[in-house]
């Protein structure tokens, strides 16, 4: 069994991406990437699992595959240390995900909460998709198709790694130890297991229109930062006000840092104090709010710079992705030869099993 550090994440293109995608995985998946820690790291694009549900709309996906490229890009995965690819050019994985769904119970996939919150949030109801339904197997076979010992994703993704691996460990219960179990990897920060909209909403999703993009201009972020939901009954600079349930706070949460408070409010020490006179009373929105959208405009400003270089050549971000595709195809296959060899179905490459069939049919 491999005893390398693998890590294996990716995201469905279906639009461009935003600051919550950055606080709960990108940001950390350029942290980990340039940590040393890890042998391979694999990031995907997963457009064969944005097609479960939007099966007749193929050019949506299509347009969002180059977005999420550029977004992975200007946030700093490099892929002279990250393979990048696209899941639907890595024919294996279709392969492995029809072999573990022998190992998976319908009513299994039925108690799967993300799966449960997912058809709920999209009105499936009776008419889900196979596709869409079985997520959790395809999943697993991204996973298992590289070997991956590491998975960083956002706590909503927790019932999904659990399934995984399940799968894995039935696999391996039943042909012997050829996969790899995984392990996921949970943001550090508490603020980034799940940002709200802006709209306070407790998702962040493109089609509510409550996102900030990491590519939205600048005035596009002051005035989305200016519009954000906060303390309905905080209604007078006076009036005492809450940070529970708060974006603006939320934010400040995953992205204040120490010298922001030198650099944009140097009235106030640091957060905790902040949020103290907030709470008393005495500190209005809009205060907090210009503080918040200087800390975004920091942030965002190098990525947005970033991505508008690489806009310049998209034939060699296409380019980069095949050679992507390419590296990943390699090691998808190697696993699949395992898996066959496990599964007893490398009938071929068996010269015991043909030597022994000779046998059998000689009459010896």
């Amino acid at each position: 069994m491999s005893k390398e550090k693998i890590i294996l994440t990716g995201d469905r293109p279906t639009g461009r991406l935003h600051i919550g995608h950055y606080v709960g995985s990108l940001r950390r998946r350029v942290e980990l990437q340039n940590s040393g820690l890890y042998d391979k790291i694999f990031v995907f694009i997963a457009d064969a699992q944005a097609l479960t549900d939007n099966v007749d709309n193929p050019e949506k996906v299509r347009q969002n595959v180059i977005e999420v490229a550029l977004d992975y890009l200007a946030c700093g995965l490099d892929p002279a240390k990250s393979t990048i690819f696209i899941q639907s050019q890595i024919a294996e994985l279709c392969e492995l995900s029809f072999y573990f769904m022998n190992m998976v119970t319908v009513s299994r996939l039925q108690r799967n909460p993300t799966v449960k919150a997912e058809i709920q949030l999209r009105n499936f109801d009776a008419s889900i998709p196979v596709g869409f339904f079985t997520y959790p197997i395809s999943q697993t076979a991204d996973i298992a198709a590289f070997k991956a010992t590491t998975v960083p994703v956002g706590e909503d993704q927790e019932p999904m790694l659990e399934q995984a691996r399940e799968i894995v460990r039935r696999f391996n219960y039943i042909y012997g130890e050829t996969l790899v179990e995984p392990e996921i990897l949970l943001p550090e920060n508490a603020a980034c297991l799940r940002l709200p909209g802006t709209d306070g909403k407790a998702k962040m999703s493109k089609s509510l229109g409550n996102c900030i993009y990491l590519s939205d201009s600048a005035d596009e972020v002051q005035k989305k930062v200016k519009g954000m939901y906060t303390d309905p009954d905080h209604l007078r600079v006076q009036d005492p006000g809450k940070v529970e349930g708060n974006p603006v706070f939320t934010y400040l949460d995953a992205f204040c840092r120490p010298e922001h408070f030198g650099l944009y409010l140097p009235e106030y020490p640091n957060l905790d104090e902040l949020k103290a006179h907030y709470q008393r009373g005495g500190l209005g929105d809009m205060k907090v709010k210009g503080f918040l959208n200087s800390i975004m405009q920091e942030t965002l400003e190098p990525i947005r710079n970033r991505r508008k270089e690489f806009e310049k050549d998209i034939p060699a971000i296409y380019d980069t992705l095949k050679k992507g595709c390419d590296a990943a195809r390699e090691v998808a296959a190697a696993t699949l030869d395992d898996v066959r060899k496990a599964m007893k179905i490398n009938y071929f490459d068996d010269a015991e099993l043909i030597a022994e069939q000779v046998k059998k049919f000689s009459g010896e």
